[in-house]
């Protein structure tokens, strides 16, 4: 699902991209005349009218749409973008599938374990009052000061290594509770990982989390199949802690340059909210005894093999969140 490595499968990457952004844009939207009695048989634009939009012909839409994209020019990837409305993190997914169409293919590859420099480690501990932690491009979380991990204690509760955000959104059935406006949460994170394939389609990692996640999970296949991509930088998450309740953490994500595909993302709150006096209370009990123990416990699974794909250990199901 997500290795393009294979050229037919980058073509179609092409082709499923931008007939979905097609079907999104309305004829109205796009400042055409609407004609009564014009009895459409598509959603959204026909090639055509894009190609009229794009100020390129009919063929050439066609056979690009189709995933021809050798040699297409810079001036023509403008007016596509313009006849589909693209906005910054889609046009830099279709140039992403373009360049990977245009190169030699590869094997998908498997990389090393990512590790966090100690001097990025270093940082985020000093972040006290600050939950900070590390994201690769797969939502692997490759290290957390304190009140990082405690914010995220029911994800790590999963013994698997490195702690993925994505899988427990997806597959842990406590993901509806612990994420309150989980829908928007579910969709944001597709389409990171959407973008993710297209700027690396030989990561196996990311293969293989995105065939696992299709497989087990319908709210992700469907949301998968939109194509939807995103560039998630700031917001505001809403979560429903175990320990203190309800929080609304705005939050910002910084790339770490010297790592390529990692990024730090730190959450703050709102002076003198409750958020900020729930926060405190988290680092409070981050402190404590008992999450000293309940930390030790997952540290102790933190070279755990996989688990039997479907197994809850909690509840002895294969139970999964908002699935059909």
């Amino acid at each position: 699902m997500a290795g393009t490595s294979d050229p037919a499968d980058v073509r179609g990457e092409i082709r499923a991209f931008l007939s979905t952004r097609r079907a999104k844009i309305s004829p109205a939207q796009a400042g055409l005349p609407v004609y009564r009695g014009d009895h459409r048989r598509v959603s959204g634009l026909r090639r055509e009218e894009v190609a009229v939009l794009a100020g390129i012909s009919i063929e050439y839409y066609t056979r690009f749409e189709r995933g021809n994209a050798t040699g297409v020019s810079e001036s023509v990837i403008d007016g596509i973008t313009h006849a589909l409305q693209l906005d910054d993190a889609e046009r830099a997914h279709l140039l992403q599938l373009i360049r990977t169409a245009g190169r030699t293919r590869r094997p998908r590859r498997r990389p090393a374990p990512q590790q966090v420099r100690p001097a990025v480690q270093r940082i985020i501990d000093s972040m006290t009052g600050t939950p900070a932690l590390v994201l690769n491009g797969r939502l692997d979380i490759l290290a957390a000061n304190a009140l990082g991990h405690a914010l995220y204690s029911p994800v790590y509760a999963d013994p698997v290594r490195p702690a993925n955000n994505a899988r427990f959104l997806f597959l842990d059935p406590h993901a509806t509770e612990f994420f309150r406006d989980w829908d928007k949460v579910a969709s944001d994170t597709v389409a990171l990982l959407r973008a993710e394939a297209g700027r690396d389609p030989y990561d196996r990692g990311l293969s293989d989390l995105i065939g696992e996640l299709s497989t087990r999970s319908d709210q992700f296949r469907v949301r998968w199949a939109a194509h939807n991509v995103q560039i998630h930088t700031t917001g505001v998450k809403l979560i429903h802690h175990p320990v203190v309740g309800d929080l609304e953490l705005p939050f910002e994500s910084f790339p770490i340059p010297a790592d390529p595909s990692q990024s730090l993302l730190a959450y703050t709150t709102e002076p003198d909210s409750p958020s900020h006096d729930a926060l405190s209370l988290l680092a409070s009990w981050a402190t404590s005894p008992a999450h000293d123990s309940q930390a030790a416990l997952h540290d102790n699974g933190q070279q755990s093999p996989r688990q039997d794909q479907g197994y809850n250990s909690r509840s002895g199901s294969a139970s999964r969140p908002n699935d059909a």
